[in-house]
């Protein structure tokens, strides 16, 4: 039988699946910092109060992917695309591209021009999957993050 991947708008069903896919892969490369906590803990408020949307990739029913679009600190950038995390159950079904493809339309949707994002090296699927998505790396911009060495952005 075929698996189905469906992407859904988050409810608070899947604040537990959302931290801890996240908590799962930033413990393993990295430590959790203060902005994780607040972003894994509060969902509701820190992301979607504020204008943001959380996504969730669906594999036969089962949550297995999540990704943010959080209102951007940056004046130049509509929103950061964050807190992307695929189970690694679910890795390597193109799950991370289905998601990533969504949270643009979605954005667009959103009247967004341009996206930001922050990454580390190390992580090279993921910076490869953005670089298939069409983000380019920027110089010169700030993070919060300890672990963040790369960003970048894309124009929509």
């Amino acid at each position: 039988m075929e698996s189905s991947v469906t992407i859904v708008p988050y409810t608070d069903i899947y604040a537990p699946v959302f931290k801890s896919l996240n908590e799962e892969w930033i413990s393993r490369y990295f430590k959790m910092e203060e902005m994780d906590h607040i972003s894994l803990n509060h969902p509701k408020e820190y992301i979607l109060d504020k204008g943001g949307y959380i996504g969730v990739a669906l594999l036969d029913e089962k949550a297995v992917g999540v990704c943010a679009l959080i209102p951007s600190q940056h004046e130049s950038y509509d929103f950061e695309l964050a807190k992307m995390g695929v189970s690694p159950k679910a890795q390597g079904k193109g799950i991370g591209k289905l998601l990533g493809q969504h949270m643009l339309e979605k954005a667009k949707s959103m009247g967004a021009k341009k996206l930001y994002l922050e990454s580390n090296r190390i992580l090279k699927p993921a910076l490869s999957l953005y670089e298939k998505l069409g983000f380019k790396e920027v110089v010169g911009a700030t993070s919060p993050y300890e672990r963040s060495d790369i960003q970048m952005e894309l124009l929509l």
